[in-house]
């Protein structure tokens, strides 16, 4: 706390030095001025970030301590897919991939089943919002592992702009699953599941799509499925997330073919897993639509599949994880879904 504020006074006794010395009307894009204001504005952004992750780290512990050993691991994933000085030292390194970790203080006898579980967002990562499902599938009886994969909120800007959307990040959660069963010899390798909402839905389906052997069921909530489709409905600085040249830096116009290798529904016919996929006609984030395009490509593709299409739930594009009545009962279908595949100790009825 005392280096943010610190780094507030920072920020304001330079904006008040700046403008202080302009001696007339708004500067020109490129002024050295405006250069050192947004760097300062960055800076301080990514520090609150940092503070933020710091403070949901330790209320994990608290909010988990009765039910579960929490831990929050390092492992590593592929090397960065964007390398500005490839001869520079370390260049090509390994990503370092930080993940929590939640094992049931009350074990049955035998090996436990693992859930890995994804979030989602575009810089998004694994907090406290979803301690009340991580709850629910510790109480089953399951191991859970949560990777911050590249490209998460709360590391710096450095691995910020690590991002590789629909791509290595998708390694990274793998990576992670192999971790968790490599360094826990009480789970069970042959019941893995994995779960993910929006972004963590489709990278939960690429996981599932690319690596079959490696996951008995999936399940996916209202899952980013057709990048093409969505650089259409949505906003240029949403669009300009991915064509950044420290990410794609090419825009959907400009390789159309990299951005349907990062969309579920163009790999649809890959599908060898369980899955259960779920999505609703409001959403305001993932566009039902994308969704009918992923169902109908699994369809024509002869794949067998579940799936549901809730109409107008209430909480749109989070309709199924906020604490409604209908939210519970859409997760109870969820769990009583992967339940067959997995043996929880304590399988919701």
């Amino acid at each position: 706390m005392r280096r943010l504020t610190s780094l507030l006074c920072l920020l304001c006794i330079a904006v008040v030095s700046i403008r202080a010395q302009e001696p007339g009307p708004s500067p020109a894009p490129a002024d050295p001025a405006q250069q050192r204001i947004r760097a300062l504005e960055e800076r301080l952004n990514f520090m609150e970030q940092s503070l933020a992750k710091d403070i949901d780290d330790l209320m994990w512990f608290r909010r988990m301590d009765d039910i579960a050993v929490v831990d929050k691991v390092s492992y590593t994933g592929p090397p960065p897919r964007v390398i500005s000085n490839p001869t520079g030292q370390g260049a090509g390194n390994p990503v370092i991939i930080r993940a929590y970790t939640f094992m049931p203080k009350q074990q049955a006898s035998g090996k436990l089943p693992l859930i890995v579980f994804v979030h989602g967002g575009v810089h998004g990562d694994f907090n406290t919002g979803s301690a009340h499902i991580v709850r629910e599938l510790v109480e089953q009886g399951y191991a859970v592992i949560a990777p911050d994969y590249r490209g998460s909120t709360g590391y710096g800007r450095g691995f910020w702009r690590l991002i590789d959307y629909g791509g290595l990040e998708n390694d990274d959660v793998l990576a992670g699953k192999r971790w968790m069963v490599e360094n826990h010899p009480n789970i069970d390798p042959q019941r893995v599941g994995i779960i993910g909402w929006s972004h963590g839905g489709m990278i939960t389906l690429m996981n599932i799509f690319d690596h079959p052997q490696d996951y008995k069921v999936a399940y996916a909530g209202v899952p980013v499925s057709d990048l093409i489709a969505r650089m259409g409905y949505k906003s240029q600085s949403y669009r300009d997330l991915y064509s950044a040249p420290y990410h794609l830096g090419k825009t959907a116009e400009q390789n159309v073919n990299e951005y349907k290798k990062r969309s579920p529904a163009w790999n649809a016919a890959k599908l060898q897993t369980p899955l259960l996929i779920h999505t609703n006609t409001n959403d305001e984030d993932v566009n039902v639509l994308e969704v009918e395009r992923l169902i109908e490509a699994l369809k024509a593709a002869g794949k067998k599949f579940e799936y549901k299409i809730y109409e107008n739930a209430p909480g749109g594009h989070a309709f199924n994880r906020i604490d409604t009545k209908l939210a519970k009962e859409s997760r109870a279908e969820i769990w009583r879904f992967l339940a067959p595949y997995l043996n929880p100790p304590n399988p919701v009825k």
